[in-house]
């Protein structure tokens, strides 16, 4: 293991590691594939979660939780990363939703644990407390049978004096969280970081694009050893912010769907209506009445009109509940469980849960504002259609930059929105 560099040692811009006079050694994994992982090749072809030589333990958790088979074909992405992820390479990879970026990481970072009492051995970072909560929760699923593993997750909400019981009474192995509860913990001596073999970045693109969390992910970086993996992930990776990310990491795996037209989901019937600010009310209770659907998240624009929306859902005898900022911590996590554990259909939401949010139920998503770019609307429209099962997106358009937007959509993404016909097949969008 390669010693932690001294802080001092790092300028306030992460240098290159090429650019680095110390250099780390080369790894066993590059040494053993050679120059095929540079250009992002994968020596490994297999048909099955069994040929990568997972723990035995990890494959009775991935059998219990159904997933026999890495995803192949168009969802290839399992297939690519896992072989190389679990020797140890550095990865950055732009994989559109559904692909099950997240297992990549869960399950390459379980393999190579040896655990350690009382030392941090991966750190996953995410911008959203949700998002947070949604990944240990696939941590815990997948280690059920390496009982000698703890995984904890720590966010802002939270009184920190629980986080720091934690860390002193029950040092969890894997650490998952946001940027500023984990700075926190780490500059106040409660978290170290000094031993972590594993930093992750979920949705890399919206921590390092903000400024302000870009510097507190660079300062806890800074408290990691320089020998260690670093894998970064996200559904859009423009080609402005790569270089930002390969700052972090030495020779890394590069997986890239540098055609976004691949980006929108594959089964994802996708439609646009064309209507007033004031006719939106009507037309989404028309819509709600009409459709058949498992269940359906809305997304607006602001807090106040999630609240406002999902009182008047409530008020027409609508299954419905919301989430947004303005709610405690508490409340948001409850919600949300509730909502993904089915106990209400209908979910009116902000961004907040546009991005990487996982309910396996959620057929249909209707973007009842326009969202404020291309990118946004690719992570909205991903919740429904998830692992290449069908789906339907309907965005309602009230204004000239509405329609701007989704012009940006069909061209960015090569695809063809069309108007919402009068009838709509449900065998075209209902899961069969």
């Amino acid at each position: 293991m390669g010693e932690a560099k001294d802080n001092d040692a790092y300028e306030e811009e992460l240098l290159d590691y090429e650019e680095d006079e110390e250099k780390a050694p080369d790894s066993a994994a590059a040494k053993a594939t050679g120059e095929a992982v540079k250009k992002g090749y994968v020596g490994i072809h297999s048909s099955g979660f069994r040929d990568f030589l997972l723990k035995p333990e990890l494959l009775r958790a991935i059998v219990d939780s159904g997933f026999e088979h890495p995803s192949e074909g168009k969802h290839f992405l399992q297939h690519e990363c896992i072989p190389q992820a679990i020797l140890g390479m550095d990865v950055i990879c732009q994989a559109k939703s559904g692909m099950g970026k997240t297992a990549v990481f869960v399950l390459s970072a379980l393999q190579q644990i040896d655990p350690v009492p009382g030392q941090v051995s991966a750190l996953v970072l995410c911008h959203t407390r949700e998002l947070a909560y949604q990944i240990c929760h696939e941590f815990e699923r997948f280690s059920t049978y390496l009982t000698d593993i703890k995984v904890a997750v720590f966010y802002g909400g939270v009184h920190i004096t629980k986080h720091k019981d934690i860390l002193k009474n029950d040092c969890p192995h894997i650490v998952v969280g946001t940027p500023g509860r984990i700075l926190a913990l780490s500059r106040e001596k409660d978290l170290s970081l000094k031993n972590v073999r594993h930093f992750i970045l979920d949705e890399c693109d919206k921590m390092l694009e903000s400024l302000d969390m870009r510097r507190d992910v660079q300062e806890i970086f800074k408290m990691t050893p320089h020998d260690k993996q670093v894998m970064m992930f996200s559904a859009t990776l423009s080609k402005e912010i790569r270089p930002v990310c390969k700052k972090f990491m030495q020779d890394p795996m590069e997986i890239y769907v540098d055609d976004e037209a691949k980006l929108t989901l594959h089964g994802l019937v996708q439609h646009y209506i064309k209507l007033s600010e004031l006719e939106k009310n009507r037309k989404l209770n028309d819509l709600l009445d009409a459709l058949d659907f498992n269940q359906v998240v809305i997304f607006v624009k602001s807090v106040s009109r999630a609240a406002e929306l999902n009182k008047l859902l409530t008020e027409c005898n609508f299954p419905s509940i919301c989430i947004h900022s303005g709610m405690s911590q508490e409340e948001r996590l409850t919600r949300y469980k509730g909502f993904k554990e089915g106990h209400k259909r209908i979910l009116v939401a902000t961004d907040l849960v546009g991005r990487g949010i996982d309910i396996e139920r959620v057929n249909i998503v209707i973007n009842y504002d326009m969202p404020d770019s291309a990118d946004t609307y690719l992570h909205r429209v991903g919740r429904a259609g998830r692992f290449g099962t069908k789906g339907l997106a309907i965005t309602f358009v009230s204004s000239a930059s509405d329609s701007d937007v989704l012009n940006q959509v069909q061209e960015r993404f090569e695809v063809d929105i069309k108007e919402l016909p009068e009838q709509i097949d449900a065998s075209t969008y209902m899961p069969s």
